[in-house]
């Protein structure tokens, strides 16, 4: 991600936020981010993409609310390994 110059569109009707979610989400789906890959820092992500740090903390956000990403505190947010179709976490295992 730190080569990529992407940024958002200041005139468009989508909210920067969102703009900042779709792309991280597309660079998820097409493979240039990999499931466990660490995404930047947040300050760095808005350097990055030329925005305020809370619009990058809103879009990790709403990227962990779609399943895209988990953040573990201290370590930084990863990209979340994909789960096998039909599993559940809850249905992992069950107890004995």
């Amino acid at each position: 991600m730190a080569n990529d110059r992407w940024t958002p569109d200041l005139t468009s009707h989508v909210y920067v936020y969102l703009q900042v979610v779709h792309h991280i989400a597309e660079q998820i789906r097409t493979g240039r981010l990999a499931a466990g890959a660490r995404l930047p820092a947040e300050r760095d992500l808005a350097e990055q993409y030329g925005v305020a740090v809370n619009t990058v903390r809103r879009a990790v956000r709403e990227l962990r609310d779609q399943g895209l990403v988990l953040t573990v505190p201290i370590k930084g947010t990863f990209v979340r390994p994909e789960r096998p179709s039909g599993v559940e976490p809850e249905e992992a295992e069950p107890d004995s």
